[in-house]
C-alpha cells in the first residue's frame, strides 16, 4: 500500500459540477493498494498517516500530528501510484489490486482513520475526480506499508 500525503490548508473533490467531499486544514492522502496488501497494511499506513509529525509547533518545528492538531483527512483512491514506469514509455500497473481487493481495504483504511473521531472525507472509488487543494508548505511524503522507500 502506498500514500502520497500532503499537508494541506484545504483540498476539495469534485466529480463534475458536484463536490464529493472537502476538508480545512489537514492531510490529504492519496492511496493506492496493491495485489498483495492486506489488513496489515491498512493498519500500518493509517498509524503513520495519524502520527506522523509534519505540522509546526509554537517553535516552528514540525512537530505535531494531524491528531494534535485535530485537522482534517481527505481520502482519496489512486492506483495510479502503483504504475511503474522503469521500462518503456507506458506504465504497468501490474502490481496495482483488483478492483474488488482495493475497494475493500481503501474503505478498511477510511474506516481504521475514521475511529480518531477527526473528520475524514473521501472521493469515490474508480471515478474521475478534480482534486483541488492548497498544499501547506508545500510538505509532501510518500509511505509505503512495505517500507521500501
Amino acid at each position: 500500500m502506498r500514500a502520497v500525503i500532503q499537508r494541506v490548508k484545504e483540498a476539495q473533490v469534485r466529480i463534475g459540477n458536484k463536490t464529493v467531499g472537502d476538508i480545512g486544514k489537514g492531510l490529504l492522502v492519496l492511496l493506492g493498494v496493491e495485489h498483495n496488501d492486506s489488513l496489515g497494511d491498512v493498519q500500518y499506513l493509517a498509524a503513520k498517516t495519524l502520527e506522523l509529525r509534519i505540522f509546526e509547533d509554537d517553535a516552528s518545528r514540525m512537530n505535531l500530528s494531524v491528531q494534535d492538531i485535530r485537522g482534517e483527512i481527505m481520502v482519496v483512491s489512486q492506483f495510479t501510484l502503483l504504475g511503474d514506469c522503469r521500462k518503456g514509455r507506458r506504465p504497468s500497473f501490474t502490481d496495482a489490486a483488483p478492483p474488488h481487493l482495493a475497494r475493500d481495504l481503501y474503505e478498511q483504511f477510511i474506516s481504521t482513520l475514521s475511529k480518531s473521531d477527526l473528520k475524514v472525507a473521501v472521493g469515490e472509488f474508480q471515478a474521475m475526480m478534480e482534486v483541488h487543494l492548497t498544499n501547506d508548505g508545500p510538505v509532501t511524503f510518500i509511505l509505503d506499508s512495505k517500507k521500501r522507500f
